[in-house]
Order: C-alpha cells, then sequence, then structure tokens
C-alpha cells in the first residue's frame, strides 16, 4: 500500500507543481546481507566529482523510475535488480537548477556490485554514512534510512500525569521511536519530573526524547531540563529566531518548529537536527492558518538540506504521500497516538 500510494502522489505532484525540478533523477539504497549500504564515488569528470553517492541516474525519455533504476544500476555497478521499494524523494535546488532525487531501496538483486566505469564503491554501515561526502540532495536520503518517520508530539499533558505516562508508553510500544514532550501549562517542577518519567520510559525502548522549549520558564528552564537529564530539545519558532547558535552539545538533538524558509534556514544555520514544517493541512486547532498543502512543503524542502517533518492534520496514512514530497516522515499530536492510530509508523 505504501509504495502504490508513494507513486500516486510523485506523480500528482509532478503534474500539479508548474515548477517541478526539470531533472529527475533515480538512485537506489542497496543493502546487502550484513545490513550495508553501497556507495559510489563520482569520478573527477562529472559535476559532484569526488563526493559519494547512492548509485543510480537521470530518467531518460519514456522510461518509468523502475526502468530507469534497473538500466543505471546495470551500467553503472554491473547488477540487476528484481524490485525496489519506494524510501523518499527529494526535491532539491543547485543554483538555478532543479532536480527530483527518486530513491528506492533494494534488498535483493543478482550480480557483483563494482565500479563498471572504473568509479570506486564501498558497502558502508548504516552508523557511518555520515562520514562520507555527499551531494547535498543525498543528506535527506541519509536521513531517512537512518531516522524515525514517525514524530509523536504530545498533547497537553492532563492532571492524571501517571495517566499520561502510561498513554506515551503505549505509543512507545506500539514503534514511535521519537518523542516531543510539549507543556505550556504545567509548572517548571512538575514538567521536570514528567520529563524525567518520559526520559526513563524512552530510554528503555531506544526511543529519542525532546522537550517543547515553549513551556513554563521558557526557553532556559528547557534547556536546564534536558542538560540534566541528557535529552533533546524542541525549539518553538520563536525561540529559533532568538538564537544565533546551537543551544546544546552535539551529542543531544535539537529540533525546531518552523513555518516558512527563514526559520528553515536558521534552523539549518545553527546546526539543528531536523525541523518540523507546517501545517501542511488545515487543523482545527490552527483553523485561521492557511496550509501550506504538499506543493508548498516540497518548494520550501528544495532549499534545505534539513530532515523536515510534514506537520499538520497528519495520520500515517498520509506518510507515503509526505516521503513522496521530500519528508522525513509525519509529526502528529493525535495522528499517532495508539488510540488515533489506524496503522503504524515505525522507525525506519
Amino acid at each position: 500500500m505504501f509504495a502504490a500510494n508513494f507513486r500516486t502522489a510523485l506523480n500528482d505532484s509532478a503534474l500539479s507543481n508548474p515548477e517541478a525540478p526539470s531533472i529527475h533523477v533515480v538512485a537506489g539504497a542497496i543493502f546487502d546481507l550484513r545490513g550495508r549500504i553501497l556507495l559510489a564515488r563520482r569520478d573527477g569528470v562529472r559535476e559532484h566529482a569526488g563526493l559519494w553517492e547512492f548509485p543510480g541516474g537521470k530518467v531518460e525519455a519514456g522510461e518509468t523510475p523502475f526502468e530507469a533504476l534497473a538500466r543505471e544500476l546495470e551500467e553503472e555497478i554491473g547488477i540487476r535488480i528484481g524490485d525496489a521499494v519506494p524510501l523518499i524523494c527529494v526535491p532539491h535546488r543547485y543554483g538555478a537548477k532543479r532536480i527530483r532525487l527518486d530513491v528506492y531501496r533494494i534488498d535483493r538483486f543478482s550480480g557483483r556490485p563494482r565500479g563498471v566505469e572504473g568509479q570506486a564503491v564501498s558497502w558502508v554501515d548504516p552508523a557511518k554514512l555520515l562520514n562520507y561526502s555527499m551531494p547535498a540532495a543525498d543528506k535527506p536520503v541519509v536521513a531517512a534510512l537512518r531516522q524515525p518517520s514517525g514524530y509523536l508530539v504530545t498533547p497537553e499533558p492532563s492532571d492524571d500525569l501517571d495517566a499520561f505516562v502510561t498513554q506515551v508508553e503505549r505509543a512507545l510500544a506500539d514503534g514511535i521511536k521519537r518523542v516531543q514532550l510539549r507543556s505550556r501549562a504545567l509548572p517548571v517542577e512538575s514538567l521536570a519530573t514528567l520529563a524525567q518519567a518520559l526520559a526513563a520510559r524512552c530510554k528503555a525502548q531506544g526511543a529519542e526524547l525532546l522537550l517543547n522549549s515553549g513551556g513554563d520558564g521558557g526557553i532556559d528552564a528547557a534547556l536546564k531540563i534536558v542538560s540534566e537529564l541528557r535529552i533533546g530539545v524542541h525549539l518553538t519558532s520563536a525561540d529559533l529566531l532568538r538564537l544565533s547558535a546551537r543551544p546544546l552539545d552535539g551529542k543531544l538533538p535539537v529540533a525546531a518548529s518552523c513555518h516558512d524558509l527563514e526559520q528553515l534556514r536558521r534552523a539549518e544555520s545553527i546546526g539543528a537536527d531536523f525541523a518540523v514544517l507546517g501545517p501542511v493541512a488545515g487543523t482545527a486547532s490552527h483553523p485561521q492558518v492557511e496550509p501550506l498543502g504538499f506543493d508548498g512543503f516540497a518548494k520550501l524542502r528544495e532549499e534545505t538540506v534539513l530532515p523536515i517533518y510534514a506537520l499538520g492534520g497528519m495520520t500515517p496514512e498520509h506518510l507515503a504521500q509526505a516521503r513522496a514530497h521530500g519528508a522525513q516522515g509525519i509529526a502528529a499530536i493525535r495522528g499517532l497516538r495508539p488510540s488515533d492510530r489506524r496503522s503504524r509508523v515505525r522507525g525506519s
């Protein structure tokens, strides 16, 4: 179902956007039996020479993306593929040139991968992908391979904090790997206690917890809590624009809420690890805000290499559409809670 929805969303985005990228490129995230991913290095006569990339090439006239991928991988690295699963389609702008990088996951192939044209190839552990210099458009692909596709934003905690913790525990058991604790009403002492409880639950499940900076005491209180608990911070858009540097060390995650290009660029400039962008669809909580739509999301996606979650009216059924427009995945308050979910969104 994901693959069919992804293809439909991909076609719709190309047809409905008058400024769609003029160059359609396909690439494969090729896995071996040890879970390593194949990278190829561009030779010295092509654009981005010397950088590592996911093997692939341009879609020629009359080809489907799969046909182009199969042809390119046989010509470039000497393998034949039987099938491919959509991973992400990244719209990206290199100056005046736009590309649309359509990436597929490949777990089965025949032949021994090699640099048919003399280029270097390397099998890489996913955890080491960040050690390789890559073209900008490949960086969101690395995030899609390594980071969760769902980002749970908690609702305002109820008076019954034990029940609230239990609800988050259920989401973690259901596969959620990234959680944002968001509260505007809790006193800072209660917020710290709740964050401590959730941090323990997230750590036990191998999940990541971030604390929203807009609670009682503002960003200073939030940074004190996250530094003590060794968790991440999620910056409000207002707090983001006040900062000129990353507020935490590189071992603790930093995320930001963004609504426009200025905020995305600020998030990237301070070294945020990812952002949420929205609202993509209309929401009951912000009925007065004009939604971006997925085409608007994709146009902003072109301008940054940050992993970006689509936010606003999102449910698991939107994941394929979000990925087809360059999103890391979806962020949601209601749509990712166990009681509201009709399908699962698991970490990538």
